[in-house]
């Protein structure tokens, strides 16, 4: 059995980076990865149109003046390729792939406190062994597939957006159907209608989408950017979601109608997330703010999509704008005006069954020639329940998390001693620009294990009493938001998966500088909160 000082989970964003950190401690670490490849995130998620909606310049690690300057981004928001050239840079540059083995998903880990640390076994049956573990496994990376009946019985071709092929795939001249309206199927819908034979769209929730206006960038701005970037990412550590944008310090309320009218157009004119993270402060907290916007989207909704049937299926009825995951387009609304797509409404005519030939909905049959499943994942903890983690005494995280999930700082599991888990539940990066989270997450569990190194300890869980106040700290932030009233997956609800049909807490809502603050007090005070021996 390979021992180590550090098993580390998924070679993404999060594992590259704590391997690199742990490289500079000088422990010894090995990285499991799932993939072929390094990216995560980006290594899977082939699918036809994927790409940033948070701005690229604001998405590369910051912990490298030479990956800064040296990289380029050709746009403001990055395409998957690009983005997944960026990850085999920054494992070329700092030779990281002599330090992960590829090809090897975990099936199983298991804790055992003589000497402290944990075994895993990948899905082949290799084994290794390490003082400590941390996943890095992703709040979005368990594809999950619709319990339809018939699935297997299609005989055309049939992917999943998370999984998608590595070899190009055809639309064109092909009936095409895309099940699922999600940021993922808005993304991917967008893409093929560029060049499909027949488009057919089923939605069984649709979702309020705001305009990416994404662009080149030029040499000018490259310029700008690369001098800037002290100042970029210093707004990004500041802002709620590590986002360029933050809230409008006023409230939407307080502000004349014509007033607020504006601020909307120039917000939806505007790049990238400012409307969902730069609006007014009160959209996401009040609902009577809410609907002021909520109102204003329905409108450009209207305004974008000629036949006014088609425009009301294409709106929200059970929630408002914000207070679910809101996709970025590229003219999505406007694709459903082409003679060759077309919109099933599910709530209206359910999907009975997946046929050989196509798809069965309680009204009629439909042929086809390849089915696009867009039907997301099972998040935050999906990937965890896919691995069978065992703690203290054989629990399995599992049943621990079978309410909802209970973590110290969305970091560590009372009763799982020596596992850190990056950007995982109750943590900020779940509701974050993501690599801004993850180099916090990243060089906090860094800072302890040299604590503990220099110290002589071996062992470090939190304890119940710290793990419970946190807990209740994080369900009491987010009571006063509206999306814990709404059911999606930041509240735990995937209608795919049979355990996930409650609403509970999975994001930390406060925001990332709160968040960062708490972690910072926790460490400042002797990593109070910890038990460690």
């Amino acid at each position: 059995m390979d021992t180590h000082d550090v098993i580390v989970i998924g070679a993404g964003l999060s594992g590259m980076y704590q391997l690199h950190r742990l490289r500079q401690l000088g422990v010894a670490v090995r990285v499991f990865e799932a993939g072929g490849g390094v990216g995560g995130t980006w290594y899977w998620n082939r699918y036809p149109g994927a790409r940033f909606d948070s701005e690229s310049w604001t998405y590369g690690y910051s912990f490298s003046d030479e990956l800064l300057q040296e990289w380029e981004w050709s746009e403001h928001f990055a395409g998957q390729p690009e983005t997944l050239r960026y990850c085999n840079f920054v494992a070329d540059k700092l030779d990281l792939r002599r330090d992960i083995c590829f090809n090897s998903r975990i099936a199983a880990a298991t804790y055992d406190d003589a000497p402290p640390g944990w075994e895993i076994v990948t899905t082949d049956g290799r084994r290794a062994r390490a003082r400590f573990l941390i996943t890095a496994i992703g709040p979005l990376s368990a594809p999950t597939m619709p319990t339809i009946p018939g699935v297997e019985t299609f005989r055309g071709e049939a992917f999943h957006t998370g999984a998608w092929p590595h070899h190009p795939v055809s639309f064109a001249g092909k009936r095409v159907a895309v099940i699922g309206t999600g940021a993922t199927g808005v993304q991917a819908i967008t893409e093929i209608a560029k060049t499909v034979g027949h488009l057919t769209v089923f939605q069984r929730s649709p979702n309020w989408c705001a305009p990416l206006h994404n662009g080149p960038i030029d040499a000018a701005t490259q310029r700008r950017i690369k001098a800037r970037y002290p100042e970029i990412f210093a707004r990004c550590r500041d802002s709620f979601g590590c986002f360029i944008h933050d809230a409008d310090r006023r409230n939407a309320l307080e502000v004349s109608p014509a007033v607020r009218e504006a601020f909307y157009e120039k917000l939806y004119r505007e790049p990238g997330f400012g409307i969902w993270m730069g609006n007014f402060r009160d959209i996401l907290i009040d609902r009577e703010a809410n609907a002021t916007i909520t109102e204003f989207m329905r409108h450009k909704i209207r305004e974008r999509v000629k036949d006014p049937a088609l425009a009301d299926a294409l709106t929200p009825k059970t929630h408002g704008f914000g207070t679910r995951r809101v996709p970025l387009e590229s003219g999505y609304y406007e694709v459903f005006n082409q003679p060759n797509v077309r919109l099933v409404d599910l709530r209206a005519t359910p999907i009975e069954r997946i046929t050989p030939s196509g798809i069965r909905t309680s009204e009629a049959e439909y042929p086809f020639d390849l089915i696009v499943y867009a039907t997301g994942f099972d998040a935050i903890t999906g990937a965890f329940d896919r691995i069978e983690i065992r703690g203290v005494g054989g629990r399995t995280l599992r049943d621990k998390w079978a309410e909802g999930p209970r973590t110290y700082l969305g970091l560590q599991i009372a009763g799982f001693p020596n596992l850190f888990a990056l950007v995982g539940p109750h943590n900020a990066g779940t509701f974050c620009n993501m690599p801004r989270c993850i180099e916090q997450n990243v060089d906090w569990v860094t800072a302890l294990l040299q604590h503990m190194r220099a110290r002589g300890y071996s062992r470090a869980e939190p304890s119940e009493e710290a793990e419970a106040a946190w807990t209740a700290h994080v369900h009491e932030s987010a009571a006063r938001m509206l999306f814990t009233q709404i059911d999606s997956w930041m509240t735990g609800i995937n209608s795919n998966v049979p355990t996930r049909r409650g609403r509970t807490v999975m994001v930390y809502a406060a925001g990332a500088p709160k968040y960062r603050e708490r972690c910072e007090a926790a460490a400042a005070n002797g990593y109070e909160g910890f038990v460690l021996r």
